[in-house]
């Protein structure tokens, strides 16, 4: 029998794996579609206005052109919360909704492109097309772009097991789908300098939903090996 949810991605992006997450926490069977937006084939297009993954089908409601699908991480998420509530990753009284929606925002966003751009990309993207990676970019990113995020979340998560509620939640997810890829580029959280934060990294890296994907992942991207 087919699985009636299909994620168009790739390995890599902190977006398709942030849904891999709930997906996993949810106990919910999927297929990943591959799908490569360099450039994107037309009838990813016609699904995803923005050129962008991942895209998430539902074929219970649709299996051909855009019925059924939806795109965006954070849309898709706050989806499978509503069609699979349990176990609940989204916290149910308002503030401290509003403040795991501020996380993961702030993950998607302000995180990503320093990691993503900053780092990933100039590291370990550059060497899968066949350049050499953007040290320099990556180390002035680590070293001086990160620092401030760091700091800010070093105050949030001091003295907490999570960002929210003290359980496990979309802000967590995204958080750490982010610090996934920070750890593919060879990049530690220095622990002197922020004790909370590391320890944070750690337990969320080694939760099996998002621990299955480093491992994964970690057959196609080795670390680069430079003093970052």
């Amino acid at each position: 029998m087919s699985k009636e949810l299909i994620l168009y991605g790739v390995k890599g992006s902190p977006f398709v794996r942030k849904v891999q997450v709930v997906l996993a926490e949810k106990d919910v069977d999927f297929t990943l579609e591959p799908v490569s937006i360099f450039p994107a084939p037309d009838w990813f297009t016609e699904i995803s206005p923005a050129r962008r993954i991942p895209v998430l089908r539902d074929t219970s409601i649709g299996s051909e052109g855009r019925a059924g699908t939806l795109p965006d991480s954070s849309v898709i998420c706050a989806y499978l919360e509503r069609k699979h509530p349990q176990p609940a990753l989204y916290p149910s009284d308002p503030f401290p909704y509003a403040r795991a929606l501020w996380f993961e925002e702030y993950a998607d966003s302000e995180l990503a492109g320093q990691i993503g751009t900053g780092m990933f990309r100039p590291l370990i993207v550059a060497r899968l097309m066949g350049k050499d990676p953007d040290v320099d970019t990556a180390r002035k990113t680590f070293r001086e772009k990160l620092p401030p995020m760091f700091d800010y979340l070093e105050s949030e998560i001091a003295g907490h097991s999570h960002l929210v509620e003290e359980r496990f939640t979309i802000a967590d997810i995204a958080l750490g789908c982010q610090f996934v890829n920070l750890r593919h580029t060879g990049a530690r959280i220095d622990s002197a300098k922020w004790p909370a934060l590391a320890a944070y990294e750690a337990s969320l890296l080694e939760r099996p939903s998002l621990a299955r994907c480093l491992a994964d992942e970690q057959k196609l991207f080795k670390p680069v090996d430079f003093d970052l």
